[in-house]
């Protein structure tokens, strides 16, 4: 990347070095001038004490982390930017000072030296390029979940990070959870044994999905800007059936249930165990019948359910092949012979969860790692020990998520703070690529090939596909291999 910067020709290294100078300058003239941490280096308190945070996508759950990351006042915002200044109203009243922009381009040219951290809570499709962007220009990084739309793009974000030296954070909040840290202690003392098997489930999709192409609407509404909206993915007419929320259920902008829910979901057994990248995958998916034996065909959209096995290799946490099977629109596993019949799996009203089973128990938790239970071929059940996983985050909103990113943003890079961290990107990015290769054999599942008779279709990918994960390659069938990078439209890059 080039380090001019495109205001006024100054080089960004030239800017670093001279930060110092130009904040004992500005103070002399008595002039306010907020410096950027990370001009003044490591160790060094800023006048301030202060993050200075921008915001991309800044309604919805931005509003929330930007909120959290503010810490009433303890650090600064010092930009906002939403292609929707209608749903940023929340965040542009909270902080009427910061800055107002609708393409974080424009942002990052304008800004780019006053900023020192942004959080991410874009459509997933906008994930990769906005954190890319920022972190080319050093700054530390809060990203929502799925971090990314693509396995591609996982991994490359993955790299960006320890490149360009920034702290990460994924928005799984449940990772923070004590919940989570219950489950490790068991597990470590060996309650459940070794495990090889792990059931997931969620009741997503919560917005319309299954269903035919939306029509479009005609114009956007004046507040949106309809083309930045629309980014990285291939062009299409506004319609309300994508903006604010219901994008979820379309490949183009959003990752289905999968991407939802896989990440605060999937988390638990994924860290307990220490599995890294899977090695195959295999789904199936529910169908849509709007006449008679001829199921839909809708491409562009994710299933209304679907089941989908992941298997990963042992791990030093656990010396057992595991299958992981995944659930959504509905679909859950069995109640486990262990459960008693009566209790929940899962959240308290078995609507979301993890079992994990073992050679000599089983252990389930709900949503973010809540309600953690364990019981013991011996009859033991053992719940969640209050206080004892506790953290001085843990009674902040959201366990102190966000608020743990700002802290280890001010230690630096691979301070001891930013090694504490739940989710950064070390770990988000290989969670996001094994969420995303779920999707990936669900795509594969409707691939479909007109039969030379002129009578209806084959399906070749519905069948268990094999995965190298270190290249990021179907190996057994390479048509799937469509969906691990796709194009973006116009000029929209993702730099490395």
């Amino acid at each position: 990347m080039d380090n001019k910067d495109q205001k006024g020709g100054v080089s960004r290294r030239k800017f670093l070095q001279n930060g110092t100078a130009a904040a004992v300058g500005a103070s002399a003239l008595g002039s306010f001038f907020i410096v950027p941490r990370h001009v003044l280096g490591k160790g060094f308190r800023a006048p301030s004490d202060k993050l200075n945070i921008a915001g991309i996508g800044i309604g919805g759950k931005g509003s929330s982390d930007i909120r959290n990351a503010f810490n009433n006042g303890k650090e600064n915002i010092v930009a906002l930017c939403d292609v929707d200044w209608e749903r940023g109203t929340q965040s542009f009243e909270a902080h009427p000072n910061a800055k107002k922009y609708k393409d974080f381009r424009k942002m990052f040219d304008e800004m780019g030296k006053d900023i020192d951290a942004v959080t991410i809570s874009t459509p997933d499709h906008q994930h990769a390029v906005a954190a890319m962007a920022a972190m080319q220009l050093g700054k530390h990084i809060y990203d929502q979940k799925p971090l990314t739309h693509d396995i591609y793009e996982a991994r490359m974000l993955t790299e960006a990070a320890r490149k360009y030296k920034c702290v990460t954070q994924m928005g799984n909040q449940g990772a923070s959870n004590p919940g989570q840290q219950q489950m490790i202690d068991w597990f470590k003392k060996g309650l459940i044994g070794t495990v090889n098997e792990v059931h997931v489930w969620t009741n997503r999709p919560v917005w319309p999905q299954g269903i035919p192409v939306p029509e479009p609407k005609g114009s956007a509404p004046s507040n949106i800007d309809w083309d930045l909206w629309v980014g990285t993915a291939p062009r299409v007419d506004y319609t309300p059936a994508y903006h604010p929320f219901a994008w979820r259920g379309w490949w183009a902008f959003g990752t289905g249930a999968l991407g939802d829910m896989g990440c605060h979901l999937i988390d638990p057994p994924f860290r307990v165990l220490g599995l890294g990248y899977p090695t195959e995958v295999e789904c199936s998916v529910g169908s849509v019948f709007l006449q008679n034996w001829t199921p839909e065909h809708i491409p562009e959209g994710c299933p209304p359910s679907s089941r989908t096995e992941l298997k990963f290799p042992a791990t030093k946490n656990n010396k057992s092949e595991v299958k992981m099977v995944w659930y959504d629109g509905g679909l859950r596993p069995a109640h486990p012979e262990l459960i008693p019949a009566d209790d929940p799996i899962g959240d308290n009203d078995s609507s979301n969860g993890a079992i994990l089973i073992g050679d000599k128990g089983v252990m389930t938790c709900g949503t973010y790692g809540l309600v953690p239970k364990l019981y013991t071929k011996d009859g033991k059940k053992l719940e969640m020990e209050q206080g004892k996983f506790d953290t001085k985050y843990t009674a902040l909103p959201e366990y102190g998520h966000q608020v743990a990113w700002t802290d280890a943003c001010k230690a630096g890079f691979n301070s001891k703070e930013h090694k504490e961290l739940r989710s950064s990107f070390d770990y988000a990015g290989p969670l996001t690529e094994t969420v995303i290769m779920g999707n990936l054999g669900i795509r594969s599942y409707n691939l479909r090939v007109a039969r030379e008779d002129g009578k209806g279709f084959t399906y070749p990918g519905r069948k268990k596909l094999l995965w190298d994960g270190k290249n990021m390659k179907v190996t057994n069938f390479d048509a799937a291999n469509q969906f691990v990078k796709r194009d973006y439209r116009g000029d929209w890059t993702l730099g490395a």
